[in-house]
């Protein structure tokens, strides 16, 4: 870790909690300090080419960029006319139905605490089981052929309006092939002890594989489509927790998911239950798994803000820092040749509205670069 970034949670921490070892916080969590200003032309950054103001990245270029900080909405952010707009179809999941997440949650009002002998590790006891119920949003393009097997790309937190509207646009200017988009909402909290936590921070390939068996067979059948098995056409993305979502879902079955778009990128300490294969969850990424693992045939497009979140929490593990996190993704993959796009964005905050309404259009394009557009895979 550079000394800019591993120094900064010293400088900037003004607001301590003292909490007795193995206690309970009565608290959800401490008052968060201020997020810092990130300028990403400080030595420690990642090097960055600075766009126009308004400008956006182009859609077939790798490496580092800087937008903004004026972000206007891109054209395809604009809804279509009617008759080139797609289908939503939508459908309830009930936790009982589930095999794989039969519902947890964590009581209102409590957070955790940091285990005596491992301040990255968080105790929560109350954590318990309980049920949820969770939407799941598909959008069919216009242009879906009937039995043909389309290229898809899975969604955290749905439904995301966004999404269906730019692919709208996309797809009639034959930017995109006919994508069916698959929005699903999470199982309720968020953070360690929640369903949402375990879902999108667990470092393993559970989350990839309810999907794969119990949401994508209700897709096809709910929405009478036909999904594609081969990994070319197939993407996750994500913002925030659902960010780290996305990659962990194709970073642990790449054989079903080689396109990753995310937007403030969950690369903290965040996993719980603890794992001692990767005691610092998603920090783990840019920390030892990429830098140590063979490159898998990822594409990936991520991005953070000036003003991303920045939260030690109680545990002071100095692995809470969004900018901090995103920057060493950016060097992890630059270093094993990765295809990937990092945006970082000025007057920008946690996956930032304005930000979305802006890039959501050009990573699209970047994340989908190199498949077909007028034809489906099997």
């Amino acid at each position: 870790m550079n000394k800019e970034f591993r120094t900064r949670p010293l400088l900037r921490c003004a607001i301590l909690l003292c909490v007795t070892p193995g206690a309970l916080s009565a608290m959800a969590q401490a008052p968060r300090p201020t997020p810092p200003t990130r300028d990403p032309h400080t030595p420690g950054y990642v090097q960055a080419k600075q766009l126009p103001d308004g400008a956006n990245a182009p859609a077939d270029a790798d490496g580092n960029f800087i937008l903004g900080p004026t972000h206007n909405p891109a054209p395809e952010i604009s809804p279509q006319p009617a008759e080139l707009q797609g289908t939503v179809v939508e459908f309830t999941m009930n936790s009982a139905d589930s095999k794989i997440y039969p519902g947890i949650a964590r009581d209102s009002g409590t957070f955790g605490t940091p285990d005596p002998a491992d301040p990255a590790k968080l105790l929560v006891p109350t954590s318990h089981p309980a049920p949820y119920t969770r939407k799941v949003a598909v959008y069919v393009p216009k242009q879906y052929v009937p039995g043909a097997a389309a290229p898809f790309i899975v969604g955290a937190d749905g439904p995301d309006r966004m999404l269906f509207t730019a692919l709208d646009g996309l797809i009639a200017e034959h930017k995109l092939p006919a994508i069916v988009a698959i929005s699903i909402g999470n199982g309720s909290g968020d953070a360690q002890g929640s369903e949402r936590g375990l879902e999108y921070d667990t470092m393993s390939g559970r989350y990839a594989e309810f999907v794969e068996t119990e949401v994508l067979p209700r897709v096809e059948a709910e929405a009478r489509v036909k999904l594609t098995h081969d990994p070319d056409g197939r993407a996750t993305m994500g913002g925030s927790s659902g960010g780290s979502c996305a990659l962990i879902m194709a970073w642990y079955h790449p054989e079903w998911y080689t396109r990753v778009l995310t937007y403030s990128g969950t690369w903290v300490n965040q996993q719980w239950p603890y794992n001692p294969q990767t005691p610092h969850g998603a920090w783990e990424f840019h920390e030892h798994i990429i830098p140590n693992s063979p490159v898998k045939p990822i594409r990936i497009w991520l991005e953070v803000g000036d003003h991303d979140l920045y939260n030690p929490n109680i545990m002071r593990d100095n692995m809470h820092d969004w900018v901090q996190a995103n920057e060493e993704m950016a060097k992890a993959l630059a270093a094993k040749g990765y295809h990937y796009q990092f945006v970082f964005a000025p007057n920008a905050g946690h996956v930032d509205h304005a930000v979305r309404q802006q890039t959501l259009p050009e990573a699209l394009e970047y994340v989908w670069q190199g498949y077909p557009i007028a034809s489906a895979k099997n």
